[in-house]
């Protein structure tokens, strides 16, 4: 079972502003869905409220120190360790390999010592924002796919998926 990041990142970092994507890109939320779909997503709470709904045919897992919170359609884990059981359970249940970690900011911080790969997609662009992604040093991480994703008028900027493993990872 492999621990997965997927996150949008400018070339400066930037991930998010004021609990917001910092940019506009139908065709990364496309992409996005693609790669999650019918797998366990886990995310912070904040990341949670921010979407309209749980994210459809995907198991919702929210990760919260707040133990009152509870919503219809997804499951609920007080630490990352949790959250990434239950993604387990949920992963096994639908036949699939991959727990998809997708956000927020200190979520993805914790999440880089358990994760095994990380979908990238690098927003070609520098863009103010108060939550980053750091940078994944190369002596930990080895780019094992880049692909250009082309730019349709909706999309702000133009970007390229980037796809990391882990070195010594099985």
């Amino acid at each position: 079972m492999i621990v997965s990041i997927i996150v949008a990142a400018a070339d400066n970092g930037v991930i998010g502003k004021a609990g917001t994507l910092p940019w506009r890109m139908p065709s990364d939320l496309r992409r996005f869905r693609s790669l999650t779909m019918g797998k366990p997503v886990v995310m912070g709470r904040l990341t949670f409220q921010s979407l309209s709904r749980p994210l459809d045919g995907r198991d919702n897992i929210v990760i919260t120190r707040d133990r009152g919170f509870s919503v219809d359609g997804a499951s609920v884990a007080g630490s990352l360790s949790d959250a990434i059981a239950i993604g387990r359970r949920h992963a096994i249940a639908r036949g699939v390999d991959e727990i998809m970690i997708i956000g927020g900011g200190q979520v993805y911080a914790e999440a880089l010592a358990h994760a095994g790969r990380v979908y990238l997609t690098r927003v070609h662009a520098a863009v103010d924002g108060d939550t980053t992604f750091p940078a994944l040093p190369a002596e930990a991480w080895r780019l094992v796919r880049e692909e250009r994703l082309p730019r349709s008028e909706k999309d702000d900027y133009e970007a390229t998926l980037m796809v990391y493993e882990r070195r010594g990872a099985a």
